[in-house]
This record gives C-alpha cells, structure tokens and sequence, in this order.
C-alpha cells in the first residue's frame, strides 16, 4: 500500500493536474473516472484533500502514468507546458496532438532530471550571458555574429570548431538537451524556468548536422527571449520575426565563425589557386556542419558568389556520398535521449541504492536489461594488453583526491 502520509497535497495536485492536462482531459472526465464530484477532485488538484492510495492507482492509470511518477520525492518543476501549448494552438499545426504530447514529455524529462539531482545533491552549474535587448537600431544579424563571437571567447573556446557540442552546453553553459522525436518539419522547442534553467528538446530524427544548429538556434532564443518558450519549425513563411533572426544568425556564426571560416578559406586558395566543391565539403566537415550550411557562410562572408549554394542543390549534388568518396570519417555523435550528466546521475544513484532497478529503467527510457548494460558501460572500460588479452577496468569517479587517508 503506498505511504502518501509524507508527500505533500499540494505537490502531488499539482503532479495530477500536469498529468491531466498533458493528456487533453477535462476535470469532469477524471471526476467521473473517480466516481466523485467535480467540486472533490479540483480539491486534489489544489491540495485540499489528502488522496487515497487507490485513487492513486486509478489516476495513474488513466493519465497512462506510473504511479511513481505521480509520488515520487521531490518538489513539483515549474510547469511550462501551458505556455508552449499555447504557441501549439497559436500554430493550428496539423502535427497539433503530436507535438502536445511532446511537450509532455520535455515536461517529465525536466522533472527527471531535476529529481536525480536532488538524489545525488549535485546541482546543474547555471553559467548563461546576460540577456541581450533587441530593440536596438543594431542590425540583428551582425549583433548576433557579435554575441556569438563574444560568447566563444567567454567559453574560451578561441575560434576553433566544437565538435562535442551538446557536451559543451550542458557542462559550461548549464542547458539541458533533449533529443527526441518531433514532427519533421519541427526543429526543436526551448523553454526556461528559474529552477531549472534552460531546457531544450532537439528533432532526433534530423541529422547531427542539423541537430547541432537547433540547439544552438534555441540557446539564441534563450540569450534574447528567455522567459518565453517556443517551437521552432525549420521553415517560417515569411518575414521571420527578428528574435527568429538573431537565433538563426547566432546558431550559424557560433558553429562558424567568421575568421576562422576565412582563415581556412584562405589557405585552401593559397595552395591550390581554387576552392572547389570537394573544398567546400571537407570545410563543412571541418566545422562538422553541414553542406549547405557551409556553403551559405560562405556567402554570407563574401567569399563565394551569391546563389553558390543554389547552382550546387540545382546538381542534384549529394552531401552523404561526397563525404563517401572524400573519404571523411563520420563525426561521433550520440543519439542518447537524454544529456550525458543526465545518464551519469541516474547511474551513480544506481550505484548507491538510491533508486531501484525498475525506476533507474524509467529514468534512462529503456528496459530492465538495457538499463544494467547502460551502468556497466558507463562504470567499466576494456584494456588492451601486450599479448591481445582484454580484461575489464573499474572507475572509481568518487574516490577523493583531497582525502588520501
């Protein structure tokens, strides 16, 4: 029987009331579902009335939730599922159901991720710039190549391509991304809250490249509109509002900056009195961006004509088999659900006996069997040895190197 005497009312209403919401059902449903007045179950919701054990089975139940999920310890997260419900509905998008339950799940994933870091008392390090003001008579493209440019130097990462990306924003900067499936023609969404800072769900199904440019896409958001969340299509019909601008021309700038892009123009051309296609594609892989990206720069720069990349697309050139036929080895990139700190939290709570082997299932999405795979990878590593043996390597990521006794 569950033990609900130690969680507070109004934390676990406000878990039901998300859960109901997220599945589109009214408060007359879930009261009917119950067997009680609407009057009695809007007094769960607020708080107000101490609910029985199995109207908790039965909630969860209907809302196709675990019931741990609804008493789990922990404060509620901030609940920014009406605001980016509201840009659904503003939308009238085709992809509507699709994309609320989505929502829903940027929703639980946060909330996971914030309950690991109760478990394992270990605090996301927030590290965002200062909030950049629009209303300016700057040209929105070139503040955002000045943000950019200043945000690498604050992150010194000098001018050189960041291959490890998503990495790098979640440990430096203090975003947490997500990767997951999304309508194709949806690039990613971003909400923020005080308590949990920046969260981002990228389209899983887009290819690294594009990944990598979403998610900077959102973090521009973030630096100028952070208190509004959003969803972000690939394509805007349009005039494209000027914060869509500014995030459209950070992503690029950050993933490609200026000089750098320049300086390894410039010594191609040094060399071979040329920049050619097959140039053209080894830069891109260089910065790990894709073709077509590459070769916009380059014209945004002034260093290829206008309407480059227009004449290649026009060729039917194919990016994947000319990376094939140059010979670029694939980039490695994660296709994990969640974060990298995301997956070492859930492990190491594991490791503690803090969560079980069921819930540790349900943090990293997989089942029972994949989930000890996940520990034993994250925790063990093969060497090599002389003669060609392998043999298993323990780390120890908690042993203190200030305590040697």
């Amino acid at each position: 029987m569950l033990q609900l005497e130690t969680i507070d009312p109004r934390v676990l209403g406000q878990r039901v009331a998300e859960a109901r919401k997220a599945r589109g059902i009214t408060q007359e449903d879930v009261a009917n579902y119950l067997g009680c007045s609407r009057p009695t179950y809007i007094a769960i919701e607020k708080g107000e009335r101490q609910t029985k054990p199995e109207e908790i089975v039965k909630l969860a139940s209907y809302f196709g939730r675990r019931v741990s999920e609804l008493v789990r310890s922990g404060e509620q997260v901030v609940d920014f599922q009406p605001h980016l419900r509201a840009v659904v509905e503003k939308m009238k998008d085709e992809n509507q159901r699709e994309l609320v339950e989505a929502i829903g799940d940027l929703q639980r994933l946060a909330a996971d991720y914030q309950e690991l870091e109760q478990l394992n008392s270990d605090r996301l390090r927030y590290n965002y710039p200062p909030l950049v003001n629009l209303d300016t008579p700057l040209d929105v493209v070139e503040l955002a190549e000045s943000v950019a440019s200043g945000e690498r130097r604050r992150l010194g990462l000098g001018e050189q391509p960041v291959h490890a990306l998503r990495r790098l924003l979640e440990w430096e900067v203090g975003l947490r991304i997500f990767y997951w499936p999304l309508p194709s023609a949806i690039a990613g969404m971003f909400a923020y809250a005080d308590d949990l800072g920046g969260c981002i769900m990228v389209n899983r199904k887009h290819p690294a490249e594009r990944r990598r440019v979403s998610m900077l896409h959102e973090y521009g958001h973030l630096i100028v509109n952070r208190y509004q969340p959003g969803i972000d299509y690939l394509n805007i019909p349009g005039r494209k509002p000027t914060n869509e601008r500014f995030a459209e021309a950070f992503a690029i700038s950050f993933l490609m900056p200026a000089n750098a892009v320049r300086q390894r123009f410039h010594e191609v051309v040094a060399i071979t009195n040329d920049f050619q296609v097959a140039d053209l594609c080894r830069l891109s892989h260089f910065f790990f961006a894709s073709v077509e990206a590459m070769a916009i720069r380059l014209e945004q720069i002034g260093l290829v004509p206008k309407g480059t990349w227009a004449l290649i697309k026009e060729s039917r050139f194919a990016p994947r088999q000319a990376a094939t036929l140059l010979d670029l080895p694939a980039h490695e990139e994660t296709l994990d659900y969640y974060p990298e700190r995301y997956k070492y939290l859930a492990v190491h709570a594991f490791e503690q006996e803090k969560i079980s082997e069921e819930q540790l299932a349900r943090f990293l999405r997989c089942d029972p069997v994949t989930a000890r795979e996940i520990v034993m990878e994250c925790l063990t590593r093969k060497v090599m040895e002389d003669d060609g043996s392998e043999h298993p390597i323990q780390f120890e990521f908690q042993r203190s190197l200030l305590n040697q006794s």
